[in-house]
């Protein structure tokens, strides 16, 4: 048994053996014979015999046109440009001031009507009785008038009632103009000395607390001395504002009217003698000179001040000390007045901010309590709103039109 296993492995062994023999040889192709000498176990296709590029022939022939030449462009001749110049503003040409505060009255009758008509009222009146009076002085002291000037009033009134017995609204109306004119002191001088000098133009310096809406004031001061035939160069002497100088040149850009400035913080007694120095150069009328504001109570500001004014009068006297006052701050004003008055002799008062306000009395109190004259109203914001002062025209608009 052992044996017949032998023999059938022995036999497996064979055939798998046989097998391995007989397949690769059915695998293999048959190769051509080799030539004698060569090396390459693997057959080649013949080579491609090379052809010179330059023989080769065009695939499709093209007929090939000349290049276009180039344009000829004839060189421009270069033409040299004017500098543009900055367009300059339109000068203006501000309307004459005559009979301007009578335009602006509706403006001044706004803010004063209560005042007006409260004192008609009460003075229509069939029988006036103390208490009558009394009401009429709280009135006026109301409206700024101050308490002497009030006084005064009064008693007049009375005395005219008393003697007159008039009770109409017209001849009432009629009888306190005259009054309320009569305190107003119509004879002082609200003239503007702006007339210059042989050789020099005149100086006028506007002064006053910070606020009270100087710098613009000057440049309406300019605009109406233009409207009356001036012409005026402005100083900007108000050196610590940073926007001062720039407005104050916007001002006179309007109206043609030159601006002497100085660098900011700098001196401005010394840019208030340059802008007088200018003015006589180039020989313009009058000479604006504005200061910076500063408060009545600040004694080393108050001193600069006048160091400013003796600078400029080394070049002849300073014709005008404008005081711009707020009609708003009331009395309070009048202090201010009296510290300004001091320090430079304040020679006339413009009165700003009168249409915001129903205190228009204080344009009485300063008078009286000064002497001082006020001598341009303020009545709005616009650049012409800023007249030359006349009595009897601002108490027409304190008491109303229809009054």
């Amino acid at each position: 048994m052992e044996y017949v296993v032998a023999a059938v492995i022995l036999l497996v062994v064979l055939v798998v053996g046989a097998a391995g023999l007989v397949v690769p040889k059915l695998r293999r192709r048959e190769l051509p014979p080799q030539s004698k000498g060569s090396t390459t176990t693997l057959e080649r296709p013949p080579a491609v015999p090379t052809v010179p590029e330059q023989e080769l022939p065009p695939l499709i022939e093209r007929p090939v046109s000349p290049a276009p030449a180039p344009p000829v462009v004839a060189e421009a001749p270069v033409v040299e440009q004017a500098p543009v110049e900055e367009a300059k503003p339109e000068i203006e040409q501000p309307a004459p001031t005559a009979g301007r505060l009578v335009r602006l009255r509706a403006r001044l009758a706004r803010s004063q009507n209560a005042f007006g008509r409260g004192l008609l009222t009460v003075l229509s009146r069939d029988h006036l009785e103390e208490e009558d009076w009394e009401e009429i002085e709280e009135s006026l002291i109301t409206a700024d008038v101050g308490v002497e000037a009030t006084q005064v009033i009064v008693e007049r009134l009375r005395e005219r009632v008393r003697i007159l017995g008039t009770r109409t609204v017209s001849g009432v109306r009629e009888q306190l103009a005259e009054e309320l004119v009569a305190a107003l002191e119509p004879d002082m001088d609200r003239s503007l000395r702006t007339t210059p000098h042989e050789g020099r133009p005149a100086v006028v310096m506007v002064v006053g607390v910070n606020g009270a809406g100087k710098t613009t004031t000057c440049g309406k001061i300019g605009r109406v001395l233009i409207a009356d035939g001036r012409t005026v160069l402005f100083g900007a002497a108000d050196t610590f504002r940073a926007a001062a100088a720039e407005q104050l040149s916007t001002w006179g850009e309007r109206v043609g009217a030159e601006t002497v400035r100085g660098p900011e913080g700098g001196d401005p007694a010394s840019v208030a003698f340059d802008a007088v120095k200018r003015g006589i150069e180039v020989g313009v009328d009058t000479v604006l000179v504005d200061t910076a504001g500063r408060l009545q109570n600040k004694v080393g500001l108050m001193d600069e001040l006048g160091k400013v004014k003796r600078v400029v009068e080394k070049h002849g006297p300073v014709d005008e000390t404008l005081l711009v006052l707020d009609a708003t701050t009331g009395q309070n004003g009048l202090e201010q007045a009296r510290v300004f008055t001091e320090v430079v002799d304040v020679t006339g008062v413009v009165l700003t901010k009168l249409d915001g306000t129903a205190k228009g009395g204080i344009v009485i109190a300063v008078q009286r309590k000064l002497g001082i004259p006020v001598k341009l109203v303020g009545l709005g914001e616009g650049p012409d709103d800023l007249a030359p002062f006349e009595p009897a025209a601002f108490v027409e608009a304190l008491l109303g039109a229809d009054a």
